[in-house]
């Protein structure tokens, strides 16, 4: 599908993945929030419950409840646990519905003084590549990496809403044309986060330096979502975007955790 780009953009997003030629797609928004059942079904927090909400599980008298958060972060198993670095005590977890589709969940959680996970934003409704997920991800196979990824730069083209990681705040985050179901791209880069996937961490999102090789695809970031599917990115709600941009704390080690269900939870 054709992408026209501004004059300022083409020059670094020649061959990156996410804000190349068919541009089309780094996001979409459904118009509901994700439902209970899918939710709970991949161990979310449902979209009733406040961001610090849990009920023990047993209040009766004299017995003794459970704590109300989470040792572990819902829906991650111990394979894909494993690749958290130790430290980490942020993550923004999106699972999607299969291997091969592009509607996904995202929840942020931060680990507090006891080691329990808290969900402090989401769930947000998020869509990932056209072609779903891959955990071999290649330079246009148009679909999102799977595994976990530091959180450590962001950017866009609006002003700095009051992030506490680097923002670089740039005319180069602009795209133009249409996406995957014909749908507009305009401010899809109005806010972004740089998901560190075969990129340089410490750098601008716009940095296309790819320390693997240009085979494995690059420029994948978290951005505003624009009503389609995206080519490998993660995309998130306007209004999202820029709480997560401002909750991100570098301090804190923030990482995102993304894949299918089935993935994640092995």
């Amino acid at each position: 599908m054709p992408l026209s780009l501004s004059n300022g953009a083409a020059r670094w997003l020649v061959g990156a993945l996410c804000t190349a030629p068919l541009l089309a797609a780094c996001t979409q928004t459904p118009s509901a929030p994700p439902s209970k059942s899918f939710t709970a079904a991949h161990g979310v927090p449902g979209p009733a419950a406040g961001p610090h909400d849990a009920a023990p599980q047993d209040a009766r008298p004299g017995s003794r409840s459970r704590l109300p958060f989470p040792d572990r972060l819902p829906g991650v198993g111990p394979a894909t646990r494993a690749e958290v670095p130790g430290g980490t005590r942020q993550a923004l977890v999106v699972v999607g519905e299969a291997l091969d589709t592009s509607d996904a969940t995202a929840v942020l959680y931060e680990q507090d003084a006891t080691q329990q996970w808290r969900r402090t934003a989401g769930p947000w409704p998020a869509h990932n590549a056209v072609r779903g997920w891959t955990s071999d991800h290649r330079q246009g196979d148009l679909r999102t990496p799977i595994g976990v990824f530091g959180l450590g730069d962001a950017g866009g083209l609006l002003p700095d809403p009051g992030s506490r990681l680097p923002y670089d705040q740039d005319e180069e985050f602009v795209a133009t044309g249409t996406g995957f179901l014909g749908e507009p791209l305009d401010g899809s880069f109005d806010y972004v986060v740089a998901i560190d996937y075969n990129r340089v961490p410490g750098t601008s999102p716009l940095d296309d330096a790819r320390p693997l090789g240009s085979d494995k695809g690059g420029g994948v970031w978290i951005h505003v979502d624009h009503d389609g599917p995206t080519q490998a990115c993660i995309s998130l709600p306007r209004d999202a975007m820029r709480e997560l941009v401002r909750a991100l704390d570098p301090a804190k080690r923030p990482v995102i955790v993304m894949g299918p269900a089935g993935e994640l939870a092995r």
